[in-house]
């Protein structure tokens, strides 16, 4: 689904084809200077994406994963943008036996059920699970009268295309299904869930131009389904993830407004819930960090920091649990790059130890051109890309100090490990010195295993096994990095923990374009 120049996609259930997002109109990450020095601006982020409750023969999530790349995928040791389009995906690629896997309440229909549904008339199948309780019977009036209301809503919505016409007669049969699944229920939390989804998608299907009704009203009904969805089934994590990004649609359509902060902390405390039920979710990580991301651009200048800071761990945890999702990665590049700005035009950086903008705007491109070697194709990546290349250190990835111990003697004495600048680029990381970084872009060379005339530490990239933090008494104090080899382990120690986050990130991410056979588009960014 997509609302105007917003992406979304299907996030549970089996991966279908990615298509490029489409290049919104810029927008500063930060404000602006003076409009006569307009700073350079890099495009949207890439948006939040409607979940749908997984069907029963799928383990966990299959998280914005292409299909063409699903088979390839790196191990997980992921990448969203928050896609705000809301946009509800009702199973349409799932097989039509695939059904949700739940001990009562009304199971989730897929469109081909849907559509073979309509073409033989049966609307009152409801698999003999309703049950008719003296609650129910009760509050059956009550029940008819909410019904009423959504149906309302539902059957006034009209498709921008004949395509919209037809889905939408669908979604109309679909809510009558959970209309009817409640009167005789009114506490079958799966039908106020599939509901929701109903609303939501019908949100997203509403003609612009027509009068009656407004996505707002569609979007407020369907976070009222959630709502009480939730309170019937407090485990319901997809539901909280949905809730979110309804919530997320409304704060967008009321700009940087008071009403719009309090939505937006309304959607990052649902994320949060739905992180806390299922924290195996890089979408919900990288969604929560762009409402965080959404949020600071409204709260006083005194809280934003503290705010941009904690999006950014949010789409790092993403990364870290998918390290070819794409859409976090490049998510990640434009917040630091905003943090970057925001710096520089505040004179922020006064604590030696704090990050300073110049390395802010290098981890940056970091980050986008590595989505960028990801999907070469897409535009939005190539835009930015275009404007963040020149921060990098060329002809290298990344260039930094890393105190490691003398050649071969992994336990040397701390007082034999020395402080020594590396580099990283598509072929591995290695130890150099000042001559070598500006004369040569290759790792390959013979001469590059030498350092004034003594060994240096080189991996190659295709040696790797793993990366990772270590805390280990023999190292030196300070942060160490495990680099796990066919030939063993090598242990290095990063300046600060914030300097280690960034080498993790970049090492992993070198690995990964090299995992997708992409080393070729990276070594034409930093080479060319």
């Amino acid at each position: 689904m997509s609302s105007n120049s917003e992406h979304s996609e299907l996030q549970n259930g089996p991966p279908e084809p990615e298509s490029e997002p489409e290049a919104a109109a810029p927008v500063a990450v930060a404000a602006g200077p003076p409009a006569a020095d307009p700073d350079p601006q890099l495009p949207d982020p890439i948006d939040a994406e409607v979940q749908q409750p997984p069907d029963a023969e799928i383990s966990g999530e299959v998280q914005s994963v292409d299909a063409d790349e699903a088979a390839n995928s790196v191990p997980e040791a992921e990448i969203s943008d928050e896609s705000s389009g809301a946009a509800v995906q009702l199973n349409q690629e799932a097989e039509s036996d695939s059904k949700l896997a739940a001990a009562e309440g009304n199971r989730t229909f897929t469109m081909r059920e849907l559509l073979n549904e309509l073409k033989n008339g049966d609307a009152n199948d409801n698999d003999g699970r309703d049950v008719d309780t003296p609650r129910s019977l009760a509050n059956s009036e009550q029940q008819i009268e909410q019904n009423n209301a959504a149906m309302e809503l539902i059957n006034s919505v009209t498709g921008l295309d004949e395509e919209g016409r037809s889905r939408q007669r669908i979604l109309t049969f679909a809510a009558k299904r959970y209309a009817t699944a409640l009167e005789r229920n009114p506490d079958d939390y799966d039908a106020l869930y599939n509901w929701a989804l109903v609303l939501q998608e019908s949100a997203d299907n509403v003609n612009p131009e027509s009068s009656s009704p407004s996505k707002d009203a569609l979007l407020e009904e369907a976070c009222r389904k959630y709502e009480e969805a939730t309170r019937l089934c407090p485990t319901l994590n997809d539901a909280y993830y949905n809730w979110a990004i309804a919530i997320s649609d409304r704060a967008k359509m009321r700009g940087r407004t008071k009403e719009a902060e309090e939505l937006w902390k309304q959607a990052t405390k649902n994320y949060e819930k739905a992180v806390q039920l299922n924290w195996n979710s890089p979408q919900a990580l990288n969604n929560w960090g762009l409402a965080l991301q959404e949020l600071s651009a409204i709260v006083p200048a005194r809280e934003k920091q503290t705010i941009v800071k904690t999006a950014i761990g949010k789409f790092r945890s993403a990364i870290q649990l998918q390290f070819d999702f794409h859409r976090a990665i490049y998510n990640l590049g434009t917040v630091l790059y905003g943090l970057a700005e925001d710096i520089s035009r505040t004179g922020g950086h006064v604590n030696p130890k704090d990050v300073s903008p110049d390395e802010l705007y290098s981890q940056s491109a970091i980050y986008i051109a590595a989505a960028h070697a990801l999907k070469p194709n897409y535009s939005v990546y190539t835009s930015a890309l275009k404007l963040v290349r020149s921060m990098l250190p060329l002809p290298y990835l990344k260039v930094g100090y890393l105190t490691a111990p003398p050649i071969g003697n992994p336990v040397a004495p701390h007082s034999d490990w020395k402080r020594s600048q590396f580099a990283l680029n598509q072929e591995g990381l290695q130890q150099i010195s000042f001559e070598q970084r500006h004369s040569s872009a290759s790792l390959s060379s013979k001469s590059g295993d030498m350092q004034n005339g003594k060994a240096a530490i080189r991996i190659d990239v295709p040696d790797i096994v793993s990366i990772s933090a270590c805390a280990d008494l023999t190292l030196p104090p300070g942060a160490g990095l495990c680099i796990d080899t066919i030939s063993g382990p090598i242990f290095l120690v990063a300046e600060s923990w914030e300097s280690l986050d960034g080498w993790l990130d970049a090492i992993r991410l070198v690995y990964t374009i090299f995992a997708r056979g992409k080393s070729d588009v990276l070594a034409g960014i930093i080479i060319a």
